[in-house]
């Protein structure tokens, strides 16, 4: 009964929530990714490597970056293809978690400021100054008592 407790709490805390959205979003997002390099990249590479080739209906067709050796086909564009996803999801990913840790740093040092400013006015006051005729008491009793002496 403990173990099925257990994970409850922790399945249900934010930080699980939170990893699950970003894995789908990030998932979402390799896609979209994958499909600007096979759609726009990966054509580019082979009109570069001089990969394109007209179809019989004249359509450029690209196989971008292979060659053969010995009748093995060695696909360097797709490999490329694949450095390119990596980049672009990386920078992106390193963006994302610059401007969250910005936005953190930032809601702390407003945090600290909020604080000092409560734990200031929560200081207590100074005292107040002495009376008029609490000075001349205390000027008289210390004549008084230097004349003992």
């Amino acid at each position: 009964m403990g173990l099925i407790k257990e994970f409850k709490e922790f399945a249900l805390k934010g930080n699980v929530i939170d990893m699950a959205v970003g894995v789908i979003i990030g998932g979402a997002f390799s896609s979209i990714v994958t499909s600007l390099t096979d759609n726009f990249i990966n054509p580019l590479i082979g009109l570069i490597t001089g990969g394109a080739q007209k179809d019989e209906n004249g359509v450029i067709q690209t196989v971008a970056g292979t060659f053969e050796v010995n009748g093995v086909t060695f696909n360097y564009g797709a490999f490329i293809s694949t450095v390119i996803n990596f980049l672009i999801i990386a920078l992106i990913l390193f963006l994302v978690l610059k401007g969250i840790n910005t936005a953190s740093k930032k809601a702390a040092e407003l945090a600290a400021k909020k604080l000092k400013k409560q734990q200031e006015e929560e200081a207590p006051a100074a005292p107040a100054e002495p009376s008029e005729e609490v000075k001349l008491l205390t000027e008289i009793k210390d004549l008084l008592a230097e004349s003992k002496k």
